[in-house]
């Protein structure tokens, strides 16, 4: 029962990202940033939902420019983020770019790619990002820079936060978790260690009961802010959340996987 529900959610997701492909190459020229966001949020919302993955999100997304910094787990943080917060653009590991239709939509959305192998590119995609905010977008980062199993956060790379204190916007922690109906922790999502991107996108997809939580926290100012001690701040304030009744206890994250 399981291989043949992972096949059939799979096939049904490959139509929906030819379709968002579609939208993208045919539609995108000729939509407005509201319009673009709609659609980026009806799509992401669809695709979890084709992969048998329900959503629950709490909090307001901070209205105007602002930095987002979430904790990261799987690659499935993009489309849970992106089914509350559309108009977010995420800055990932330019490997991401050649992965096969999901790498042009992912693009498409805004993305910025950071070369992580070179420690210089960083400035380079700080600057791209303070150019963002300074027009009003919002940016979204993971500073763990590579994902944990979900039950802990691994510690934050303070660099990328220096474009949100440049410009002087504010910073919104976003807490992700992924959950199953027997388990705080979806084991399932996890994609750590040795586990390829397929082998991920099978177990989600054979998965029965997935739910992504998505708790967007309070906004805070980043004047006169050091990026090192924002980072942790915002590390624990994610951490803490993650502790809360109702949610997983805090513990040390597993070894990491993939940077997205």
């Amino acid at each position: 029962m399981r291989p043949l529900r992972a096949l059939a959610r799979l096939l049904h997701a490959v139509v929906h990202m030819l379709h968002g492909l579609a939208i993208v190459l045919l539609q995108f020229d000729r939509l407005d940033r509201a319009q673009r966001q709609q659609r980026i949020r009806w799509w992401a919302g669809k695709m979890l939902r084709v992969l048998g993955v329900s959503l629950q999100s709490d909090g307001v997304a901070h209205a105007g420019a602002a930095l987002l910094v979430s904790n990261h787990i799987s690659w499935m943080d993009i489309l849970a983020i992106h089914a509350v917060c559309p108009q977010a653009r995420f800055v990932s590991k330019a490997d991401v770019k050649r992965w096969p239709l999901l790498g042009r939509l992912v693009a498409s959305a805004g993305t910025l790619f950071i070369e992580r192998e070179r420690k210089r590119d960083a400035l380079r995609v700080v600057h791209q990002m303070a150019h963002a905010l300074q027009h009003g977008e919002m940016v979204a980062v993971f500073p763990e820079g590579t994902t944990s199993d979900g039950r802990g956060v691994l510690p934050f790379h303070a660099n990328l936060l220096q474009a949100a204190i440049t410009t002087q916007v504010p910073v919104q922690p976003v807490v992700l978790r992924f959950s199953e109906p027997e388990h705080a922790v979806s084991p399932a999502v996890a994609y750590v260690g040795e586990t390829t991107l397929l082998q991920s996108v099978w177990r989600v997809a054979g998965a029965q009961g997935v739910t992504a939580h998505v708790s967007l926290l309070l906004p805070q100012g980043t004047r006169h802010l050091e990026r090192r001690a924002l980072a942790d701040l915002l590390q624990q304030q994610i951490e803490e959340r993650l502790a809360e009744p109702g949610s997983v206890p805090g513990a040390p994250a597993s070894q990491p996987a993939q940077a997205l």
